[in-house]
């Protein structure tokens, strides 16, 4: 068989990688004349009860011995892993049934690495903080035995048993995906406590989740977005059961489950980079087959970690890989993909715009449309979503392909709360969302995914606390005033066509300063207030999402093509039409009462959805009174 087909086999196949651990026999290594490199995927699997094989792919390297608890970690030609072209590999028999070992390759005498595609991680600089309650009977690390991070392996055949197996996904136009942080969603800060979660999520009326990363990331108190191993659930957040029965719990309420993926960089406790990594320079030297030397942005604010090369065959095969794995041993619905416009090779020579992406880069184009095929041949209502927030042409040519794109009207969005709609000049409306809509981008496809708040961003109900407009007796910062004009918001987003997202806790106007850099506490944990939704003020607020996720879903209106915007003026419209029903949604984020001529596209006799009052139009449009940060949402008759 030969390599080729090895890769292909690999790719197209669902992945069973296993994990292993100490035991007091001495395994026997099978002999190289038993068998052949190519009967086997790169990492580790399970042969029988009793026995594992080891492959890894370790260009211009030398030599490679398997050390670990079943040969009390000593160097021996006996566990000296067979070269084969690239590959070094090796059979042991003879291990405990279900039980676990810890081990390592030992690379030319002087590396010591963990699998890569290893399934779970022995780490001896954070795995004595994880509690019982999060990992029960989690091993221990081999302290003295050996360095570094080592794979965690046994013989024990996949015991997860699925409940769901025919979910379907939601049609793109249909979603409403609420992305969450494991760390600070609840107070056990687990995947047990996020699937606790699930009864809200589903009465809130969302049909995704979004996960920010939590593949093995650096530590245990991370946004994860430094990634070290990708086939292994962080064990700061649980099990491996744990992840797939919070899957199962989404999955029998509706809910899809999309992964936050970090493949633009790895860092340094990759085995990836620690394989091939200068050891007086730290960056990957010119023989690393996955990363580029260098990033290919020069600036510093576009750069983190090591930058993977997409243009690598090797690199291709392990991403097409790790999409796959989880699809089919998580039954993960799709993936978010985080800094895609990093996607690239081509050289971008200066810190302005251009390392930003607004310059269309065709490469990193094919990279993309590449990867979302290859995903979408494993799974094929399998969700793409780009954060690219680059080249319009770009982004329009990505939705034409199918792939999502996150659509952030963040800023905007806050200037509107905070009552700051003045009109700067040359009709630039500070408050303008209008590039929250598909259409206004020139897509003729609805795979923007429109946000007001992101983990990225700063918080509505923050910015309007500290930076709110008072005008007279009407104070934009009073938390009672703030809820209301965060309901606004969300009924002109919600009525937006296309995927919407939430970030957490946005439903109860979460009002806690993000911050805007690392010595700011933008990546510390957060307060966790789900005693928010006991206040008044709040639950009105997230009764106003529900209400509106609730109406996406049963309202074919909702995901209409045929609709017209007027988002740039402190008075926002949007009006809907899908057959003979029109809808037509109107708030006024101005801080004073207007009389406002809106477009209802036609005579007819209207309900106020949130207040049941009627009242009718004589022709397409009619002059609406409008108190500052009231909101309606008519419903033709």
């Amino acid at each position: 068989m030969n390599k080729f087909f090895l890769y292909a086999l690999y790719i197209f196949l669902p992945l069973s990688f296993i994990a292993c651990s100490d035991s007091d026999n001495d395994p026997k290594p099978t002999p190289p004349p038993s068998g052949s490199v190519s009967d086997y995927r790169d990492g580790i699997t399970r042969i029988s009860n009793d026995s594992l094989a080891f492959v890894l792919f370790a260009p211009n390297k030398g030599t490679v011995h398997l050390i670990g608890d079943f040969n009390n970690w000593a160097v021996s030609d006996k566990y000296k892993m067979t070269k084969d072209g690239d590959r070094f590999w090796i059979k042991i028999g003879g291990l405990q049934s279900n039980k676990e070992y810890v081990c390592q390759y030992l690379i030319d005498s002087k590396i010591r690495i963990a699998d890569p595609y290893a399934n779970k991680i022995s780490d001896p600089w954070n795995d004595g903080e994880i509690t019982s309650d999060i990992y029960p009977d989690l091993i221990q690390y081999p302290t003295g035995k050996t360095t570094e991070i080592a794979m965690v392996v046994s013989t024990a055949p996949n015991n997860y048993s699925w409940r769901v197996d025919n979910f379907q996904v939601a049609a793109p136009e249909k979603l409403t995906i609420y992305e969450i942080l494991i760390r600070d969603f609840t107070e056990q800060r687990t995947i047990k406590g996020v699937k606790g979660k699930v009864s809200y999520l589903k009465d809130l009326g969302v049909n995704a989740v979004e996960l920010m990363p939590f593949n093995e990331f650096e530590g245990n108190d991370s946004w994860g977005y430094n990634p070290s191993f990708y086939f292994a659930p962080d064990k700061a957040y649980g099990t491996s059961n744990d992840f797939k029965d919070f899957v199962d719990e989404c999955h029998a309420n509706g809910i899809a489950v999309i992964m936050d993926m970090v493949l633009n960089h790895s860092y340094g406790q990759s085995p990836l980079v620690r394989m091939y990594q200068d050891t007086s320079t730290g960056q990957p030297t010119a023989d690393n087959p996955w990363y580029n030397q260098r990033s290919n942005f020069d600036n510093p604010d576009a750069q983190w970690g090591y930058d993977f090369n997409h243009e690598s065959t090797y690199t291709q095969q392990f991403v097409d890989s790790v999409f796959s794995y989880w699809m089919s041993e998580y039954k993960i619905d799709g993936f978010r993909l985080d800094f895609t416009k990093g996607f690239t090779n081509t050289r971008f020579a200066n810190s302005g715009d251009e390392a930003w992406g607004s310059v269309y880069d065709a490469a990193r184009i094919n990279i993309l449309k590449r990867i979302h095929n290859e995903i979408k041949r494993r799974k094929p209502d399998a969700l793409m979503i780009c954060e690219h927030l680059s080249f319009n042409e770009e982004e329009k040519e990505l939705s034409d392909a199918g792939i999502l794109l996150w659509g952030n009207i963040n800023h905007n969005s806050c200037e509107a709360t905070m009552g700051w709609t003045q009109d700067n000049g040359g009709g630039n409306w500070n408050s303008d969302i209008s590039w929250g809509s598909y259409k206004e981008r020139g897509w003729t496809q609805p795979n923007l995914v429109t946000y007001m708040e992101s983990h990225d961003e700063e918080r509505l109900m923050y910015k309007t606390s500290q930076w709110g407009k008072v005008n007279g007796t009407y104070d934009t910062t009073d938390p009672v005033t703030r809820a209301e004009r965060a309901s606004a918001a969300a009924v002109i987003l919600m009525s937006i066509p296309g995927p919407k997202m939430i970030w957490q806790f946005g439903e109860l106007g979460y009002d806690y300063k993000l911050g805007s850099s690392m010595e700011d506490g933008r990546l510390d944990k957060k307060p966790i207030r789900w005693d928010y939704y006991n206040e008044a003020e709040r639950r009105a607020l997230h009764d106003v999402y529900a209400q509106m996720i609730n109406l996406r879903k049963t309202n074919d209106a909702f995901a209409a093509s045929d609709y017209t915007i007027s988002l740039a003026k402190p008075v926002k419209s949007v009006l809907l039409k899908s057959g003979n029903t029109y809808i037509c949604a109107i708030a006024n984020f101005d801080t004073e009462a207007v009389t406002e001529t809106v477009n209802f596209g036609k005579a007819a006799t209207w309900k106020d959805y949130f207040t049941g009052t009627t009242f009718a139009t004589t022709g397409p449009t009619a002059s609406i009174p409008l108190q500052p940060g009231e909101y309606l949402l008519y419903i033709s008759e």
